[in-house]
């Protein structure tokens, strides 16, 4: 059903190009259209956990990826006055590999693959209107230029000109949460570990990256006065300083070498209820944006990818469409409900209840620590390329 078939992708991202990669292994020949003038990405780390990793073994990139990013051992919560450990969960499980990566080197890595399987990258390629014809998706560029072409992955994240046309009504909702990013030199090595610390109404997350070298900081807070979208916007490292005053002095230490730092509003927005029509589908942000408490909006584009790519290989393009968004919609609607669930988890304010969870905790990881590494097998565990 692919071989030979001419595909368009719009969007350059990880979900981009992870599709263009799994279609084009399947035989398409496939274009896809970038709005910016080169393939970076930003300064940010991200985790790819067992699910995506399960992907990037069925396109052949799990050994570059490996190369590049050191494999998580666990993830510790802690308590943020004290930096005291709350407990900890393991990821060294030899069947689940887990892993930190740069997104610069992780967008390089799947660049280079989608060259090497004769995908042709179109740059300065900005679409900025979709419309439906009877023969395909009418695209109008920033140029002036329009086409026409037989089917359009979009792949054009949070603020997708696609998805748009599909759910016309769909509509976000600020969270009262808000996020900083950035990347720190480090002095010290830190242990391959996710830290979570946690406080009354904010926590703060810190891995290594390119072998310690780096460490990457996202530290979320609850607040009224609302911030834009996205992940570009520079803020003042002393707003982030100010909000995390009371963590713990080993924190403060680190964030006091923050120099570049971005600030996000944190919308909620609903999964599309519609990822296709006769000659469009969503895949990742643009079909499910979620909030970035579970570290998995990567990891459902990779996914989505392969479903996609796997849907078009077997069956004509109404059918192939249907069973694709029938495969990821409902598993895609439970990983943002869950990601939501885990920052009031992590923000609970200091009396009883708060006691109670810790204390809680505390005794699993410490006489029953399987509870807490279980409880994600639906999401780690699975693997969309058995079928």
């Amino acid at each position: 059903m692919l071989i030979g078939r001419e595909l368009t992708v719009l969007g350059g991202g990880i979900g981009g190009l992870a599709t263009a990669i799994a279609l084009a292994m399947r035989g398409a020949h496939v274009r896809v259209l970038e709005q910016a003038a080169a393939i970076t990405e930003v300064g940010a780390g991200m985790q790819i956990s067992p699910n995506g990793m399960a992907v990037l073994r069925g396109l052949g990139l799990d050994d570059a990826v490996r190369a590049r990013a050191p494999r998580a051992t666990g993830v510790r919560l802690r308590d943020f006055r004290r930096g005291a450990e709350v407990a900890h969960l393991s990821l060294a499980r030899g069947d689940r590999p887990y892993h930190f990566v740069h997104r610069a080197d992780f967008v390089g890595i799947l660049h280079d693959a989608a060259r090497a399987a004769g995908v042709k990258i179109t740059l300065d390629a900005r679409v900025t209107e979709v419309a439906q014809a009877p023969d395909g998706a009418a695209l109008t560029l920033a140029d002036g230029r329009t086409e026409t072409v037989p089917l359009l992955i979009a792949a054009d994240g949070l603020h997708s000109v696609v998805r748009k046309v599909i759910n016309p009504k769909s509509r976000p909702f600020f969270t009262g949460q808000v996020a900083w990013r950035c990347i720190i030199p480090s002095d010290t090595p830190l242990p391959p570990e996710v830290d979570v610390f946690m406080g009354p109404g904010r926590h703060l997350v810190r891995y290594p990256l390119r072998d310690g070298t780096l460490i990457n900081i996202v530290a979320v807070e609850e607040r009224d006065a609302w911030a834009a979208e996205g992940w570009h916007h520079r803020d003042d490292p002393e707003n982030l300083r100010r909000a995390f005053i009371d963590f713990c002095p080993e924190l403060r230490t680190l964030l006091s070498r923050a120099d570049d730092v971005f600030l996000w509003g944190l919308c909620r927005h609903p999964v599309a209820d519609h990822w296709h029509d006769d000659h469009m589908a969503l895949i990742g942000d643009a079909a499910h944006p979620t909030l970035p408490f579970l570290a998995q909006g990567a990891n459902m584009a990779l996914e989505d990818a392969w479903v996609l790519a796997d849907c078009l290989s077997h069956e004509d393009q109404p059918a192939a469409l249907q069973r694709y968004q029938s495969h990821r919609r409902l598993r895609c609607m439970r990983i943002v409900d869950a990601a939501a669930d885990n920052a009031q988890n992590y923000h609970l304010h200091p009396g009883p209840y708060r006691l109670a969870a810790h204390t809680a905790l505390r005794a699993a990881s410490r006489f029953a620590p399987h509870i807490l590494t279980s409880r994600f097998d639906w999401l780690y565990g699975h693997d969309v390329t058995r079928g």
